[in-house]
């Protein structure tokens, strides 16, 4: 497999893992997340250094990049929206949990 091929199988795989965050598909997200890093493996793997792909693999890498960070944002607002929830449900305002800050044995 090219880098070319490979860089284009993790761009599809962030487009399917952004659209099972943005369903709530755990079994989708799996997949799309596997596809993704045997598409990372295979762009390391690939020794085509074709210096006339040069531009057009780093403007696939910037697309994969920006859509890496898409994921990482989303999956970032779900967590704080958990938070949030947790602490409505619970009434509870403590803060999180942060080692070594509480005391130690001693």
């Amino acid at each position: 497999m090219t880098r070319h091929d490979a860089l284009i199988r993790v761009i599809e795989a962030l487009h399917a893992e952004i659209a099972a965050l943005k369903t709530n598909d755990v079994a989708a997200l799996e997949r799309a997340t596997r596809e993704k890093l045997i598409g990372i493996e295979a762009v390391g793997a690939a020794n085509d250094d074709d210096p006339a792909l040069s531009g057009e693999l780093r403007a696939l890498a910037e697309e994969a990049h920006r859509l890496n960070e898409s994921c990482r944002i989303y999956v970032n607002l779900m967590a704080a929206n958990v938070r949030r929830r947790l602490t409505a449900l619970t009434g509870n305002d403590l803060p999180s949990y942060r080692p070594g800050l509480a005391g130690g044995y001693g």
